[in-house]
């Protein structure tokens, strides 16, 4: 490779001049939705940063506080939600913000107000900081019916009303990926530039993949569908090749590698956690959304994934997500499941 020509490359397409191309598309855009995004991105870059550093800071450790969801927070998941709650209100674009670290939803100021909602994880996987894992940010935009008397009703909707969907991941490189409602593409942060540059193009996963994710700790409290998916995935009933196995704990990570490798994902009921562990809002429907969008699926165990109507703001969900033939085999198993009366 010539590096010399590849560092003085201009025909970098940037995550800015990627919406601002997508927003040409559309003559009653006003630019909303690229200044909502480009402060997303500012805040992607900013907990980046602070991930990098997280050790040499001293950000890595608890910080004495309980989040909503009875998990003792992290210094970064602190640091990680105010940046992005002070990035989406200072955009003057949002209307009302939902974080996983927040037990309530945010309403912003009307002195700054707009007409999107946001839905975020800001640092999901961040149990794994300190073993170096790949960690990231999870988010989900809708549109308010009226930004000036924006409810709880404008949030608590089916994920198939998201505008958009997305996720950062931090890891060995910094991978931004979106969808608007037409595809997915993937930038990574080039640090010499400080820009985000698309590096995978119209991500599409693959049809039938030969990896499943999930962890097999909890496998003793498994419905039957679940436990005859991965069994036969161990032990393949036609005498095919084995799937392999790979789950990293953090599911920004294993969702990036099944968009890119194809497979599934899986956080399903259990006795444990009969309405699973995954928070539909911002965790479900962002990641649903995407994998879409790439050309897979997300089932719930019971219905499309994005079907879903949320009761509450942080209510959760099973979800099994990924390539489109590995999906429709676990529907398969529910639906005989279900006419066996099991």
């Amino acid at each position: 490779m010539d590096h010399a020509a590849e560092t003085n490359r201009t025909d970098l397409m940037t995550i800015t001049r990627f919406v601002l191309n997508e927003q040409s598309k559309h003559s009653e855009s006003r630019g909303d939705f690229t200044i909502l995004l480009s402060n997303i991105v500012l805040g992607c870059k900013f907990v980046c940063s602070a991930v990098n550093k997280a050790g040499l800071a001293k950000l890595i450790g608890l910080a004495g506080e309980t989040n909503v969801q009875g998990e003792e927070q992290k210094k970064l998941d602190v640091l990680s939600n105010e940046v992005f709650v002070k990035a989406l209100v200072s955009s003057g674009r949002t209307c009302l913000l939902v974080s996983e670290e927040v037990e309530e939803a945010i309403f912003v100021p009307p002195s700054q107000h707009g007409k999107y909602i946001v839905v975020f994880d800001p640092l999901d996987g961040s149990s794994n900081i300190d073993c170096g894992v790949s960690i990231g940010t999870i988010f989900g935009i809708y549109m308010a019916k009226d930004k000036d008397n924006a409810t709880l009703d404008d949030v608590l909707q089916p994920g198939n009303k998201m505008l958009a969907a997305g996720y950062c991941m931090y890891g060995s490189s910094c991978t931004f990926v979106i969808s608007t409602g037409n595809g997915v593409n993937g930038f990574t942060l080039d640090p010499s530039l400080g820009e985000f540059i698309l590096t995978h193009p119209n991500i599409k996963v693959p049809r039938k993949g030969k990896i499943y994710s999930v962890n097999e700790g909890n496998a003793k409290n498994w419905d039957e569908p679940t436990t005859k998916y991965v069994e036969n995935c161990k032990f393949p009933e036609d005498g095919s090749t084995p799937k392999s196995l790979r789950y990293i704990g953090s599911m920004v990570a294993d969702i990036h590698r099944t968009l890119l490798y194809g497979g599934m994902f899986m956080y399903p009921a259990d006795l444990k956690s009969p309405n699973g562990k995954l928070r539909v809002l911002y965790e479900v429907f962002p990641m649903s959304y995407l994998m879409e969008q790439a050309g897979g699926q997300a089932f719930t165990g019971k219905e499309r994934a994005l079907d879903l109507v949320p009761n509450r703001i942080h209510d959760r969900s099973p979800v099994f997500l990924g390539s489109y033939d590995e999906v429709e085999h676990i529907k398969e198993l529910y639906a005989a499941c279900k006419s066996n009366g099991a």
